[in-house]
């Protein structure tokens, strides 16, 4: 552990033994949403930061990568690194073109450092509206930053809360890239999935070049991760939310673990069990291969190919 650095108290680390999966994975699966933390002795935490997480660096990263069978994974910069993106980036170069990166700028970011994140394998930038976790930027800041990284190809991800989509949508649909969404939109789980709440962002998803993280089940769920019924079915609460997002847009959904799941309170996740609460969200393998191979790699590694491509 860092000696630099001391953990948030309370902070939950992730699961050093998760179980195996007993879902096997389609050949080419990606991880399309994960972290590192540091170590902060090697690439330090940022001083504006609202939480110290414990180490989690990329050697942990992929050996749950490989522990779950998963192929590839899609490195999200955290917030406790700030703008400066050093280790996701070295992660991602550590892969061999195994991975992708989503980085966080400022909005002087130049032409130059673009250029240099795009070359080390970085596809988008992140725009945290979660208000306990960031000081979000003015809005006119973050749409300069979508006009430069537009001429790159590049997708922008937006994590908020699903109560803030009113005040974001409008901003969020003029942006001149694709956006993705975070864990679902984090939506209320306690509502029916037909409220007006949850249907406002499927709406807003159908309007927009917008595509969805199926993701997070830990931190939207109240039931929690308890079997039901001696089976590995947890977080029933989230897989209508999941399942309607899946069902009504099979091609725009992406799926990730969120390891080391930062800022966790309750309780931290089995990332065996999260494995095997995909086929209960994406119930063919149609969808599953979508979900998991197809979309990815269509917009993280367009033009490569992609194992058992669906037709």
């Amino acid at each position: 552990m860092s000696t630099r650095f001391s953990k948030t108290p309370g902070w939950l680390e992730y699961h050093a033994a998760p179980s195996t999966p007993t879902y096997m994975l389609p050949a080419g699966t990606v991880d399309a949403h994960c972290h590192v933390f540091g170590p902060g002795d090697t690439f330090p935490f940022a001083p504006e930061r609202r939480y110290t997480p414990c180490d989690a660096g990329k050697e942990q990263l992929f050996a749950l990568r490989d522990h779950l069978g998963v192929t590839r994974n899609v490195i999200v910069q955290a917030t406790c690194h700030g703008a400066d993106n050093s280790a996701m980036v070295d992660a991602v170069r550590a892969c061999g073109g195994r991975a992708r990166g989503v980085a966080t700028v400022r909005p002087d970011v130049g032409a130059a450092e673009l250029r240099e994140l795009d070359s080390a394998g970085v596809r988008g930038v992140r725009f945290n509206f979660v208000k306990r976790l960031v000081d979000a930027a003015p809005k006119d800041e973050l749409a300069a930053i979508g006009a430069k990284i537009a001429q790159l190809g590049w997708h922008i991800v937006v994590y908020f809360e699903g109560a803030d989509l009113p005040e974001l949508e409008g901003f969020l649909g003029s942006l001149p890239t694709p956006v993705v969404v975070d864990h679902i939109g984090r939506p209320d789980v306690t509502r029916p999935v037909g409220a007006q709440e949850f249907t406002r962002f499927l709406r807003f998803v159908e309007r927009h070049e917008v595509w969805v993280k199926i993701s997070c089940p830990e931190r939207l769920s109240v039931t929690g991760p308890a079997a039901l019924d001696g089976e590995r079915h947890a977080y029933a609460d989230v897989v209508p939310f999941a399942r309607r997002v899946v069902d009504e847009f099979p091609d725009r959904v992406l799926w990730g673990t969120d390891w080391p799941h930062p800022n966790l309170t309750g309780h931290m996740p089995d990332d065996g069990l999260l494995v095997d609460h995909i086929p209960r969200v994406a119930r063919t393998p149609w969808q599953q291969h979508k979900l998991l191979v197809e979309n990815p790699m269509r917009l993280y590694w367009p033009g490569e190919d992609q194992p058992g491509k669906t037709v």
